[in-house]
C-alpha cells in the first residue's frame, strides 16, 4: 500500500512545482511555454481526484476495522504504541490527500487565470495597435 502514497506524494510535488513556476515573477519569457505544459498536464493530473477518494475510503475502512484500545489496561504497551502509530499514519495520509487536492485546484485556477491574463494582454496590444 505504500506505493500508492508515494505516487500521490510525487503527484502533489509535481503540482506544487508547476504552481510555483507559474506564479514566480520574472519568468515572463517562459510563461507561455509553462502554461502550455501545465494545461496539457492538467487532464492526466485529474486522475488524482478519484485516486484521492479511493485512498480516503481506504483510510476510513482502516479506521473502522482497526482494533481499539479503550482502556490503558486492556492493551499491552506494544499494542498501544502500534495503535498510536496507525492513527498518526492515517492523519499524515489524510493531510497528503488534502494537499494533493488543494494543489490540483490551485493549479487549475492559476493556469486559467494566467491564460486569461495572456489573452487580455493580447487584446490590449491589438487595441493599441489599431489606434
Amino acid at each position: 500500500m505504500a506505493l500508492e502514497w508515494v505516487v500521490l506524494g510525487y503527484a502533489a510535488g509535481a503540482e506544487a512545482v508547476m504552481l510555483l513556476l507559474l506564479t514566480l515573477p520574472g519568468l515572463d519569457g517562459l510563461r507561455k511555454g509553462l502554461v502550455a505544459v501545465t494545461r496539457s498536464a492538467l487532464k492526466p493530473l485529474l486522475s488524482v481526484v478519484p485516486f484521492c477518494l479511493f485512498l480516503l475510503m481506504d483510510i476510513y475502512w482502516k479506521y473502522e476495522t482497526r482494533p481499539t484500545c479503550g482502556d490503558e489496561h486492556s492493551c499491552t504497551p506494544h499494542e498501544h504504541v502500534r495503535h498510536q502509530k496507525s492513527i498518526m499514519k492515517s492523519q499524515r495520509n489524510a493531510l497528503l490527500i488534502a494537499a494533493a487536492l488543494i494543489f490540483y485546484w490551485l493549479l487549475f485556477s492559476v493556469t486559467n487565470l494566467v491564460l486569461r491574463l495572456q489573452q487580455l494582454s493580447q487584446r490590449l496590444e491589438k487595441l493599441k495597435n489599431q489606434d
